[in-house]
């Protein structure tokens, strides 16, 4: 890819994360002990994204409404996460979320699905 176009695209991603940043409202609330149970329960979630993708920025900002403490694990050349990513998931493919439960691990990958995950879990 030429460097051009890479400028352009992290251009427009800077842009799309300065909007979500300014757009995206408050976050759930929930009583104290329902938020330390939700924040344990995430403790084996983790998300592996790239920061100006449009669609792990559409997934951060559900975790973030959500108001759940998920792990967030940049993907991006040169990051031990992204041989994580490869290795466990098969594919380097993003927004994708490490899902482990009782020492199985799942990799689902779509934000739409990852959203609905969540908010059916957490929501």
């Amino acid at each position: 890819m030429s460097l051009f176009i890479k400028l352009i695209r992290n251009f427009l991603g800077l842009i799309i994360v300065t909007l979500d940043v300014l757009t995206r409202g408050g976050k759930k609330k929930r009583p104290e002990a329902e938020q330390k149970a939700v924040d344990i329960a995430t403790k084996d979630l983790a998300l592996y994204q790239f920061f100006a993708c449009p669609f792990c920025i559409k997934t951060r900002r559900a975790i973030y409404k959500l108001n759940l403490p998920i792990d967030i694990r940049s993907a991006s050349e040169g990051s031990p996460h992204r041989a994580e990513l490869e290795q466990g998931g098969g594919r380097i493919k993003v927004p994708c979320l490490r899902i482990e439960k009782n020492g199985n691990v799942e990799w689902m990958y779509e934000s739409s699905d990852i959203i609905a995950y969540l908010e059916k879990r957490f929501g």
